[in-house]
């Protein structure tokens, strides 16, 4: 189950203890997606302040898959509140005007100190299960605490697409969509089959690696043409694009993502893959930069460590180093799409920064952009690959 059910049933157990109700260890929950409730498991629930308010304890199970909130604490606190004036309960039913959704230690917010970063269905998820449970008259206080949310989040690209401070509360189902996984892969190479069948497919395609990489090529104004949402198996969707007679497909994703390709690795879930900062060192090599920066580069603690470190000695460089990676990404596509037959397929790369500015992209890249009405911030240069 994704983080916002096992949030949602932690809510609902506080909010039964706020009611009086005893503590059930397992919570029925109604589910956007599923036709019957699904009993989620809370870890504990007790009233707080003299019973004005209430806490309780979730543990978040993501399945069988590699996910990194495999554990994670989740603690919920409610509290009764005024309803917001000037609101119909009545004509309210399912809106959150009754719902007050703090991000507490270790949620993401939209910047700092902005709103709580919680998808639709997470929103939803707690609109249906919480409001049959509210007094009629009164509003709900609902704070979410991650213990560990802020640690957790600092492996994740949350930055890139502007949420600080903690995991976002984001999905849009409730079963775990495991990207390292063969029924995923399975599931994505159908979903590009479609696309590619349709009777208006004129031949180019993007693939966005993950949700949020989704929600900026839309922003970007590249959902002109098809766009399909991949996981971590990027050289069989490359191979199964290429079969399916695309011409021109754009890879657009986060740097720390990308910069894999240019090594070689197409399996980029970091528990079976990782050596970016590898990478980066020899991409660094190849461009002549001084050998003391290249062991700084090799010693850094993430990628974005390295690339800051980068830009504040000399920013041209930077530019060079990043378009060489772009364009090395694109030709490393080509060279693996080339080990399965040969198809006339032109493989672009476009990659953007932690701070979400679409930032740097190979040749091809920056032509299949220019076509679509998109320039990277750092325009482009030539290189001569070795």
């Amino acid at each position: 189950m994704t983080l916002p059910v096992w949030v949602a049933a932690a809510a609902r157990a506080a909010t039964e203890a706020l009611l009086g109700r005893p503590f059930s260890a397992f919570q029925l929950l109604e589910l956007p997606d599923r036709d019957e409730p699904f009993a989620v498991s809370v870890t504990s629930a007790a009233v707080l302040a003299g019973g004005e308010q209430a806490l309780s304890i979730s543990h978040c199970d993501p399945g069988p898959g590699l996910d990194l909130t495999r554990g994670l604490e989740i603690w919920v606190c409610v509290q009764w509140q005024e309803l917001v004036v000037g609101v119909d309960d009545e004509l309210n039913v399912h809106s959150e005007a009754w719902l007050n959704l703090v991000a507490g230690k270790g949620v993401g917010t939209l910047g700092s100190g902005g709103e709580a970063c919680v998808s639709r269905f997470a929103r939803e998820l707690l609109s249906r299960n919480l409001y049959p449970l509210v007094p009629s008259g009164r509003g709900l206080r609902l704070e979410v605490v991650l213990p560990r949310g802020r640690d957790l989040a600092a492996r994740t690209s949350n930055a890139a697409f502007g949420v600080v401070d903690g995991l976002a509360l984001i999905g849009t189902q409730a079963d775990v969509q495991v990207s390292a996984s063969p029924d995923q892969l399975q599931q994505t190479i159908e979903q590009l089959r479609r696309q590619s069948a349709a009777s208006d497919f004129c031949g180019a395609m993007t693939l966005v690696i993950g949700e949020n990489g989704l929600d900026l090529a839309r922003q970007l104004g590249l959902a002109v043409q098809p766009l399909l949402k991949i996981g971590n198996w990027l050289g069989p969707v490359i191979v199964a694009a290429a079969e399916a007679g695309v011409e021109q497909l754009l890879l657009l994703g986060y740097h720390g993502k990308l910069v894999k390709l240019a090594g070689g690795i197409f399996h980029t879930h970091h528990h079976l893959a990782d050596g970016r900062l590898e990478v980066l060192a020899a991409m660094a090599v190849r461009e002549g930069l001084p050998l003391d920066l290249i062991r700084q580069l090799g010693q850094a603690d993430s990628m974005e460590a390295a690339l800051k470190m980068l830009e504040a000695q000399d920013p041209e460089l930077v530019r060079k180093l990043w378009y060489r990676l772009a364009a090395t990404v694109e030709h490393r596509s080509a060279a693996y799409l080339a080990r399965y037959g040969s198809w006339s397929i032109a493989i672009g790369a476009a990659l953007f920064d932690r701070q979400r500015r679409l930032r740097w992209a190979g040749p091809q890249g920056s032509q299949q952009l220019a076509v679509l009405g998109v320039t990277p911030e750092d325009s482009p240069i030539s290189l001569s690959l070795p």
